[in-house]
């Protein structure tokens, strides 16, 4: 499945994208931009790193964990706004 048809199946992975558009942001303020419930953050955003489209740029942090768009990322939000 291309990527762009993996993120467009789910409100909820397109919301974090958009969200993580040129920014770096704690999961809390990924899931207020994002509107997800908190629980559920952790879900989608896991998702997204398998696929290669977020990344976690302290993953040795307990808390506090700062996400950001890969390059691919990037490109999907491309296609997507485009």
């Amino acid at each position: 499945m291309k990527e762009i048809e993996y993120v467009k199946k789910s409100e909820k992975r397109v919301n974090v994208l958009k969200s993580l558009d040129g920014e770096v942001k704690i999961p809390s303020e990924i899931a207020e931009d994002a509107q997800i419930l908190q629980n559920h953050i952790s879900k989608t955003l896991r998702q997204l790193r398998e696929h290669g489209l977020i990344e976690c740029i302290n993953p040795e942090a307990k808390r506090g964990r700062l996400y950001r768009l890969t390059d691919k990322g990037k490109r999907i939000m491309g296609d997507l706004n485009g």
